[in-house]
C-alpha cells in the first residue's frame, strides 16, 4: 500500500493545530476524500465509455478503476500533462 509523507514547518503544524483537532485526521481524511471523488469520476468514465461499446464492466470498485485505466479510459494527471506539452510543442 503506498504511503505519503510530507514534511510542514513548525508553523505550518502549528496553524493545522489551530484548524483542526487532529491535523494528521485532517490530512487522512483530505487525501482519502479526494480519491474518493477521483474514483467517482473514474467509475463514471468508465461505465459511459463501456456502455458506448458494449464492454461488460468489471465487478467492484476496484476492479473498475483498474479497467479504466486499462482501457485508457482515463490516464494519470502526469500522462495527461505529457500529453498537453507535446501537444503545444508540436504546434
Amino acid at each position: 500500500m503506498p504511503n505519503i509523507t510530507i514534511e510542514l514547518t513548525n508553523t505550518e503544524y502549528k496553524c493545522l493545530e489551530y484548524a483542526a483537532l487532529s491535523p494528521q485526521e485532517w490530512a487522512e481524511n483530505a487525501l482519502t476524500e479526494r480519491a474518493r471523488v477521483a474514483g467517482n469520476e473514474i467509475v463514471a468514465a468508465l461505465v459511459a465509455h463501456c456502455n458506448a461499446n458494449n464492454i461488460a464492466i468489471a465487478t467492484g470498485r476496484d476492479a473498475q478503476i483498474a479497467q479504466a485505466f486499462e482501457l485508457d479510459v482515463v490516464k494519470t494527471a502526469t500522462e495527461r500533462q505529457a500529453e498537453e506539452a507535446a501537444a503545444l510543442e508540436a504546434n
